[in-house]
């Protein structure tokens, strides 16, 4: 896939988040002030529309001119957790159904050859059972989605992380994955949004369209990593599984440690509040810029420190 394809892309998304937004602001389909916001200004949850009508818009000319850039069945499980996340976004889905939805998708991607047949070690095993390999599959997934939804709550931040995770897992690979093409295009389509998020006027967030999305591409590049057909670079020794985890640590240290809290206050760990890390520098003055800064900061150091152990 070409430079000038990721450039159309880039321009195209440009133009989608900026006629979604104006779409909605016409229909009065703002997002809502409430106690959880880190916002005060009129902004709209369409970041996720511009992303899905981007991807949409590029592979269907491209599949009209029978060019393949990547595999268009993973269509189906992206576009149902996008519809799910909008759908959420306007009428506030129950997380109970959301949860059987996302199950009924995690049992999508199984059937596409994604699913979790060897743990590289962890726990003392490797190669497991077909009903094991299923049921942890489904588990990581729910895990990793929600992650990824759980750390949208201030400017940048979710995409940011979603873009260092794809970029790493291309980078440590031996040769770009057949999941490249796609994880780029969603690179250039993203990339619009930190325009957006950061104006001070007339923001665009993700909106659970958008984080579900994402977190699903995050989810089968994962699951991609965790396979036979992803090799390390030759001078890379890294077990795949710590790999992955380390890829992913900050999305799961921030959804393990809202949980805690939450459990030992005696609230339903899916019930949202303000006691995500982001939070935690928010509330001690830091710019939703810095904040961001500052995790990433310490999460690539991290992750630098771990990986060179």
């Amino acid at each position: 896939m070409g430079g000038s394809v990721l450039t159309v892309a880039f321009v195209l998304a440009c133009t989608l988040h900026f006629g979604v937004q104006n779409l909605f602001i016409h229909y009065k389909r703002f997002d809502d002030f409430n106690h959880r916001s880190s916002h005060k200004t009129l902004a709209t949850l369409t970041g996720g529309i511009g992303i899905f009508l981007t991807l949409l818009l590029v592979a269907v000319y491209h599949y009209l001119n029978q060019v393949e850039l990547f595999d268009y069945s993973l269509f189906i499980p992206l576009g149902i957790m996008f519809v799910i996340g909008v759908y959420d976004d306007l009428y506030n889905a129950d997380f109970k159904l959301k949860f059987f939805l996302q199950i009924i998708v995690a049992k999508i991607l199984i059937d596409q050859g994604f699913v979790i047949t060897n743990y590289y070690g962890l726990f003392g095993m490797y190669e497991i059972p077909w009903i094991l390999a299923q049921l942890s599959t489904i588990f990581v997934f729910l895990v990793v989605v929600n992650a990824i939804n759980f750390i949208d709550g201030i400017d940048g931040l979710a995409i940011t992380e979603v873009l260092k995770i794809i970029l790493l897992i291309e980078f440590f690979s031996n040769r770009l994955t057949t999941l490249a093409p796609l994880g780029f295009l969603v690179v250039a389509s993203v990339m619009p949004l930190y325009y957006f998020n950061f104006k001070k006027k007339r923001k665009v967030f993700l909106g659970d369209g958008g984080s579900m999305l994402l977190g699903t591409l995050v989810m089968i590049y994962v699951l991609y990593a965790l396979g036979e057909n992803f090799n390390f670079k030759e001078n890379v020794r890294l077990n795949k599984t710590l790999f992955v985890i380390l890829v992913l640590l900050y999305p799961l240290f921030d959804l393990l440690r809202v949980f805690i809290i939450r459990i030992k206050k005696g609230k339903s760990p899916f019930v949202a509040d303000k006691k995500h890390l982001h939070h935690y520098f928010l509330q001690r003055g830091l710019s939703p810029l810095n904040s961001l800064l500052i995790i990433q900061f310490l999460s690539i150091a991290i992750f630098a420190i771990l990986i060179c152990t």
